[in-house]
């Protein structure tokens, strides 16, 4: 018995030393995972991994941040309820221009009788509902273009359209701009934390959640009665402070002059009447998903001739009120494309087999063989072989004629100088001398012009007119001789003129002035001498007798 167990003993020690020459002693510790060794068996394959589902198309950022802001100012403080009937309505611009019309053609017309006004327009169900709010369909009237990039942003980024919604509302709201009264209700949820993503498990086995960080607050705007919705009226630029990008503006539509909220509007937000409905805003924001909610209940007693199961809660594009009007972005154009299933073999039926196409090619090949040229492919090329006929045509009229088209013109022209030698001939005039005696008649009226305008006759020789010609010379020599004998008598006259008679003479010649002053003196005391004297000094003056005129009286008086 005991030497079994000595034996048994025995053995176990020989096999684990065996065990310690074979194996390598194990390796320390390590965060790397060592390397199996090379004499080790392969590893057995991995499970097959399960397909991920197929993702969605990659849309691409048609507008940037700051574009997307500058475009959404005007709306992004409407209640949560009127800015998705809005985003969903601005993807349909044609459907929205005919409801402005509409709207400014019933002006009185609001709230949901105004909507089932036009239920039987073919127009979007969002943009019916628009018509009961004549305000925001005046702002959208006022810009169609910009209606129509946001609704080309809301379908190829809503996620970027909803976050720059809620990027504005928070710059009004720090602004002390955005605030409950009694026309809206403003509050701020916490927006929905996004799923923890498991980051990939490491070889050990144990799998590490990264948890994001937390999101931003989602401000919801509501109107405080549900049954009575006002329409804000603001001013970006005031609004929301100071604006973060100076090189996009934010447009400003303020609403018309027959709206009362436009005399009050001064800054912050106005609001105009309220708007009484019931069913007429059948869609909300969902924030969470970035999407449009439709309240299913609210739509079909709304849209009786259309409506939605309980399950479609969801808002989808419909393509068939774009009306034509083309998207922005690629992938909207691929969504939405309207061609049927099958389409393509519509070809077909106009003609577009291969097999006609090649029997088209071997007839125009053969047409070109025989040297008939192929039909014009545009209406210039027709035009010039039409040009291109009519001359041939012409060339071989000529040639019938006799006339080749290198000389006709010049046998034209030879025809018209043998008609008109032929009437000089018969008016007397021969072809020779005709054009002489035109020259000569010429001559004889420029020489009466002449006569009349210079009052002399043209010289009758060349000797008369070299005299003329030294006449004329010695008439020019003279000239400056009688210039200069004309400004001598000049200066002459001038030196014997006296002095002028003025009240500076006297000035220039104080003798004369002497004199003139001693003369009055003179005259003055022969005056005052008396009557006696004056007689005595006086000498008696007489004058010849004057025979009267005429025979009758009428003499001198004495």
């Amino acid at each position: 018995m005991f030497a079994c167990r000595y034996r048994a003993v025995l053995f176990a020690m020989l096999a684990l030393a065996g065990c310690n020459k074979e194996d390598p002693p194990p390796p320390p510790a390590s965060a790397t995972p060592a390397a199996p060794p090379a004499s080790a068996a392969p590893a057995a394959p991995p499970a097959p991994a399960t397909p991920a589902p197929p993702a969605a198309p990659q849309r691409d950022a048609v507008f940037s941040v700051e574009e997307l802001d500058q475009m959404l100012a005007p709306l992004a403080l409407y209640p949560d309820s009127l800015l998705a009937q809005v985003l969903m309505a601005t993807t349909y611009p044609g459907n929205v221009a005919d409801a402005v019309a509409w709207s400014k053609a019933h002006p009185d017309a609001n709230g949901d009788a105004a909507v089932k006004q036009v239920a039987d327009q073919p127009w979007d169900p969002s943009v019916q509902s628009l018509v009961a709010f004549p305000q925001v369909l005046a702002t959208l009237g006022q810009d169609p273009a910009w209606v129509q990039r946001v609704g080309d942003a809301f379908l190829a980024q809503p996620d970027a359209v909803m976050d720059s919604v809620q990027r504005l509302r928070r710059k009004a709201q720090a602004a002390g701009n955005l605030e409950s009264n009694q026309q809206q209700k403003v509050s701020v949820k916490p927006a929905a934390a996004p799923a923890p993503e498991p980051a990939p498990a490491p070889q050990g086995g144990t799998t590490t959640v990264v948890q994001q960080a937390a999101p931003a607050q989602t401000i919801v705007i509501e109107p405080t009665n549900p049954q009575v919705v006002y329409v804000p009226s603001y001013n970006p630029t005031v609004v929301y402070g100071t604006w973060s990008y100076p090189s996009y503006p934010p447009p400003y539509y303020p609403p018309p002059p027959a709206y009362p909220v436009a005399t009050a509007l001064a800054g912050g937000l106005a609001f105009g009447a309220g708007i009484a409905i019931a069913n007429s805003l059948w869609g909300d924001c969902d924030w969470n998903n970035h999407d449009v909610d439709i309240n299913v209940n609210r739509y079909n007693n709304l849209n009786v001739n259309r409506q939605l199961n309980a399950n479609q809660r969801n808002w989808n594009h419909n393509p068939v009120y774009r009306n034509g009007v083309p998207y922005r972005d690629q992938v909207s154009r691929q969504q939405f494309d309207r061609r049927l299933p099958g389409s393509e073999q519509r070809n077909a039926f106009r003609g577009d087999d291969p097999a006609r196409a090649a029997e088209r090619a071997r007839a125009r090949d053969s047409l070109t063989q025989r040297g008939i040229a192929a039909p014009a492919t545009t209406n210039r090329e027709a035009r010039d072989r039409v040009q291109s006929a009519d001359r041939e045509r012409a060339r071989e009229n000529l040639q019938q004629r006799g006339l080749d088209g290198s000389g006709a013109r010049d046998r034209v022209q030879n025809a018209d100088r043998e008609r008109a030698r032929e009437n000089l001939q018969q008016r007397g005039l021969d072809g020779g001398g005709a054009r002489d005696r035109v020259q000569s008649a010429d001559r004889d009226r420029a020489r009466q012009t002449l006569e009349q305008r210079t009052g002399e006759r043209p010289a009758a020789n060349n000797q008369q007119a070299r005299q003329r010609a030294q006449n004329a010379a010695q008439q020019r020599q003279q000239a400056p001789r009688n210039q200069q004998a004309r400004q001598q008598v000049r200066q002459q006259h001038a030196s014997t003129q006296g002095a002028r008679n003025n009240a500076f003479a006297g000035a220039r010649n104080p003798s004369h002035t002497q004199l003139a002053a001693n003369r009055g003196q003179v005259s003055r005391q022969a005056a005052s001498r008396p009557q006696a004297s004056r007689a005595a000094a006086s000498r008696p003056v007489q004058r010849p007798a004057h025979a009267p005129r005429g025979g009758g009286g009428g003499g001198r008086r004495r």
